[in-house]
Parts: C-alpha cells; sequence; structure tokens
C-alpha cells in the first residue's frame, strides 16, 4: 500500500482539488459578526469575496416507531478567492479550509495556506483543533496522458481494483466498480480512500471519458495543538505522497512525466 519511492513532481498529473480542512470548537463569533480583521489581513492574495448561507441537513431524533426529524441552523460560509479563482478560503464558525484547482507541489500549497492560517489563529485564537485534514482527488484520464486502450488493471495496484483485478472481468461489462475503505495509518494519522471508474463533472459538465477515481483523504482526529498543526500537515503530505506512488503503476508513473524535486 505505501511506496518508498523519492517524491517528484509530475508535468501531467491528474490532480482535480486538494484541499486542506481544520476543524476546531465552534467560535460563534465569527457566524455573529462579518469577519472584517481576517479579510483585511488576506485581501492583497484573496480580494474575492462571497457570503453565502448553509443549511445542513435535518437531522434524525427519537426510537424507532417515533422518528423526528429536526432541523438544524444556518451556517454562515465565508469565501476568500484569488483572482483567478484558482485557490480559495473557506471561513465558517467550525473550520477552515484552502481549496487549490491547480496544483503543483506541496511547498506551493503550504506556501498559500501560511497567510490565512496564521491570520486565522492570530485573530481568532482557536482552543485547539479538533480535526486537521488533507483530501487529495485524483481524476485519471487516459486520454490526456496518451493511455487509451491501456485497461485499468494495468494502471492502478490491485488493491484498489476490486473485481476489475480479475483477469476475467472485462473493464466494459462493470457498471458500478470501486474500493472504499478507511483506516489507521501511520503517523497517528486516518485515511478515507475511495478508488474506481466513474463519470467525473468538472466545470458544471460531465465527461463522457470513463475515468479512475482516486480520492484520499487523510486527517489527524483529536484535541491538537495549534502550533503543531504545521508538522500535523507535513505529516499527513508524506502518507498521502507514499499512498498515491503506491496505487499506480509504473506504466502511468512514467505517463504523468515525473520530475525530481
Amino acid at each position: 500500500m505505501f511506496s518508498n519511492e523519492p517524491r517528484c513532481r509530475y508535468q501531467k498529473n491528474q490532480l482535480a482539488e486538494v484541499i486542506c480542512q481544520l476543524r476546531f470548537p465552534e467560535i460563534l463569533s465569527i457566524g455573529a459578526n462579518a469577519p472584517v480583521d481576517f479579510q483585511e489581513a488576506i485581501r492583497a492574495d484573496f480580494p474575492q469575496f462571497l457570503r453565502r448561507q448553509e443549511t445542513p441537513a435535518p437531522r434524525i431524533t427519537g426510537t424507532p416507531g417515533n422518528l423526528n426529524l429536526q432541523n438544524q441552523p444556518a451556517t454562515l460560509n465565508y469565501q476568500f478567492a484569488t483572482a483567478d479563482n484558482v485557490w480559495r478560503v473557506n471561513l465558517t464558525s467550525k473550520f477552515i479550509s484552502l481549496t487549490c484547482t491547480n496544483y503543483t507541489c506541496w511547498e506551493d500549497f503550504a506556501a498559500h495556506l501560511d497567510k490565512p492560517l496564521a491570520a486565522f489563529i492570530k485573530i481568532y485564537k482557536p482552543a485547539y483543533f479538533e480535526r486537521v485534514g488533507l483530501r487529495y482527488l485524483n481524476f485519471f484520464s487516459r486520454k490526456s496522458l496518451e493511455l487509451e486502450g491501456t485497461p485499468f488493471s494495468n494502471l492502478i495496484a490491485p488493491c484498489y481494483l476490486g473485481p476489475l483485478a480479475d483477469p476475467e472481468v472485462q473493464e466494459p461489462s462493470a457498471s458500478r466498480c470501486s474500493v472504499d475503505a478507511e483506516m489507521a495509518i501511520r503517523g497517528g494519522c486516518r485515511v478515507k480512500l475511495h478508488a474506481g471508474p466513474g463519470l467525473v463533472k468538472q466545470n458544471g459538465r460531465e465527461d463522457k471519458e470513463v475515468k479512475f477515481v482516486f480520492d484520499q483523504d487523510l486527517y489527524m482526529p483529536g484535541q491538537l495543538p495549534v502550533n503543531l498543526s504545521a508538522g500535523a500537515l507535513q505529516t499527513l503530505h508524506s502518507q498521502a505522497d507514499s499512498i498515491f506512488r503506491g496505487a499506480i503503476s509504473n506504466t502511468l508513473h512514467e505517463a504523468m512525466e515525473p520530475h525530481e524535486i
């Protein structure tokens, strides 16, 4: 499952989105007052602003035979984006996140996170982080990598293929075939994994090409001291990189045009 191959940067990486999210005990002032000071601290880098109200799905309460739907309070979600919308910071009373849709390398991602996270910590002083997460969403396109006609079984490690790893199973015959897992891994981390072929939507449009989705959501639970968040994210990134390299074949690795870091 894990690989010890050295890190590299892919010229043709297949990342659709990378998200870092840090959850904290609810801070009511974020929802009660507009985050003016926070915006001023990051506005030079994230000039676009959007505020939306999100209403969670009703919660089911009661006992069998006497179930009720309990409405949940709406949450204000403040979004700050770069001029090109490639980078987005979201802030609510329970989490802060950074999303990137044109990921190049971890160092660049971490640099974009530094200022918003430092401003948040300085202004709102969270007691600790309840969950520190890092998610990598890959859509492997055989067309863009000039691998059309190559079965996924030649590109992805067997443990992520399910029945498609069996040579007797023909790929076109499987209308649905995915692997989902959640487990503890090294470094005190946990990971939720989803892998499998499917049709995906990008920019609001569904692509007719069947792509292989590899979605890894890594996180550290518990009461993590604020000053250890950077180290936690570095650990999560290292684990994600090791899992990713272990999931792809040399054929896929070379098709993405790796370069040493």
